[in-house]
């Protein structure tokens, strides 16, 4: 039995390939989620800041081999929480910092990770905690996009 998780991080090229080197997660696809605007759209679409939508990474995991809890921990510590809208020079709406439950287990797992990780920072935290409406996979060349330019952090 597998498990889906939905995070936005800013630029979802560096949370994908967090989220990949974890022991446990199946499979993680780039995309675009919790948008205003029927999809499809386009990663241009989704740039223009005018659909609502954030770049966001869909975690396929095994609950036996790794917890929601555990993905959250990364999920923290892979970005600053405290900025809203932005991830270093990464701007707009669509760079926003959020965690998308896929069920009301995972939404109060969440709320209750924030407070926690909260202790960690000095300015609030702005993550939005939110069920998830959509999600959208975005095109192949921003899968495995790290991987396949060659980047190892």
């Amino acid at each position: 039995m597998t498990e889906t998780a939905v995070f936005a991080a800013g630029c979802f090229w560096g949370v994908e390939s967090d989220m990949r080197e974890i022991a446990g997660v199946l499979d993680v696809e780039a995309g675009y989620a919790n948008g205003r605007l029927p999809g499809p759209v386009s990663y241009e679409d989704v740039c223009s800041g005018t659909t609502g939508y954030a770049e966001a990474v869909r975690v396929t995991f095994d609950p036996a081999a790794v917890s929601f809890e555990q993905l959250l921990e990364v999920f923290w510590a892979c970005h600053n929480p405290t900025t809203a809208n932005r991830q270093g020079p990464d701007v707009g709406t669509q760079y926003r910092s959020g965690i998308f439950s896929v069920c009301e287990a995972q939404q109060h797992t969440a709320l209750a990770s924030r407070t926690a990780a909260q202790a960690r920072f000095t300015n609030p935290i702005a993550t939005a905690i939110e069920p998830l409406t959509g999600f959208q996979r975005a095109e192949e060349y921003h899968q495995r996009y790290f991987e396949k330019q060659g980047v190892r952090f």
